[in-house]
């Protein structure tokens, strides 16, 4: 068991947005309701509880967020998540602003504003100022919640952690702790990481992959299968733009063809967004369908409706992965965090099935993986 001195993990989040919102609630909410808090991920985890987790800074673009505290900006449109707790004056780091990049897509600019970005006139950093702000910070944790395609914008941040001595907790599909050329320059900088793209809590990936993985265990044979996902928040409207949407599909699709037995092929399995409903806000709804032959070839399917609210269920598992950084860095680890990535994230380096990937994780926190 590790016996460092247990000192708050000192984070930042590029990108606040509704899954930001639902982080910054959730330490305050964790730090006020104590063990009574509600749905907790791993309320004990290495020695690290949610409310070790200290939010010294913020990155952003828009002109509503830049220049106010975190606590200011949770609640700032266009987000548009649930609020469950809006006492976060102990929220009071700054939201500093961010470069544009490809973090921001033309079509969002014209999209009306209460559902959409606007950009900020205050002047963007520089890397140097950034990776300076990053050291006189204490940051430790880097984590990213940028919009879904924002590649150039991802590898901006990877470089500047790596620069600063920073992990990062990667929750998007833009591909860096699973690729092998990001992951050896972490490795070779000394640093852990973590990602890539959060499974939630309970979501449309976990739930599809479990009935998938069930499906499997009792022999029955999957032959097709979907997961079509509406949802009304500022993700959903920047994905309908198709052509940020390619390491989004790919994702979604490997998190479930990765507890086939054999997998599908590519025109029997179709899983990610579908559209945007602006009603719905940050509630997702997902329809899944599984096809499949029982015993003798008899057929069977499964329908489900699952509706979550979406930012939470993110947020829960953002501060199981940031706590699982830390614990990595008072390790000395370096590289990919394995159990961690496998768990939480739907495209780690490697993928384990889900019960496995829970025991690897804890066996991880305990110190007694090996």
């Amino acid at each position: 068991m590790n016996t460092t001195t247990k000192t708050p993990i000192r984070t930042a989040i590029v990108g606040v947005g509704n899954c930001a919102s639902s982080l910054i609630q959730g330490v305050s909410y964790c730090r006020a309701m104590g063990d009574a808090a509600i749905g907790v991920s791993f309320p004990n985890l290495g020695g690290y509880t949610p409310a070790d987790v200290e939010l010294v800074a913020g990155f952003d673009v828009d002109k509503r967020k830049v220049g106010k505290t975190l606590g200011e900006a949770a609640f700032a449109a266009p987000n548009c998540t649930e609020q469950f707790h809006t006492e976060v004056s102990d929220q009071q780091a700054l939201v500093y602003r961010a470069p544009d990049l490809d973090g921001v897509a033309a079509h969002m600019l014209s999209k009306p504003e209460d559902r959409s970005f606007r950009l900020s006139d205050a002047p963007e950093m520089a890397r140097d100022e950034i990776i300076d702000l990053l050291r006189e910070k204490g940051v430790e944790v880097l984590i990213i919640f940028l919009p879904v395609g924002s590649q150039k914008a991802v590898e901006f941040w990877a470089g500047c952690a790596l620069e600063a001595g920073v992990s990062i907790v990667n929750g998007i599909p833009v591909f860096i702790v699973s690729n092998p050329v990001w992951a050896e320059k972490f490795t070779k900088a000394g640093i852990p990481c973590v990602g890539d793209d959060f499974k939630a809590q309970l979501g449309a990936t976990i739930v599809h992959r479990t009935l998938a993985n069930l499906a499997e265990m009792r022999g029955v044979q999957i032959d097709r299968t979907y997961q079509l996902n509406v949802g009304g928040n500022t993700d959903f409207l920047n994905m309908t733009e198709h052509d940020r949407l390619a390491s989004k599909r790919e994702s979604k699709t490997e998190a479930v063809q990765a507890v086939m037995e054999e997998r599908l092929p590519t025109d029997d399995i179709r899983i990610g967004p579908s559209d945007y409903v602006p009603w719905l806000n940050d509630r997702k709804v997902a329809y899944v369908r599984l096809e499949g032959r029982l015993f003798g070839g008899a057929r069977t399917n499964i329908e489900l409706r699952l509706d979550v609210e979406d930012s939470p269920n993110a947020a829960a598992e953002a501060l199981t992965a940031i706590r699982c950084a830390r614990i990595a860095r008072d390790r000395g680890m370096a590289g990919p965090v394995a159990a961690a990535s496998a768990f939480l994230f739907k495209h780690p380096p490697e993928q384990i099935e889900d019960t496995d990937a829970h025991d690897a994780l804890l066996a991880f926190a305990n110190g007694d993986e090996g």
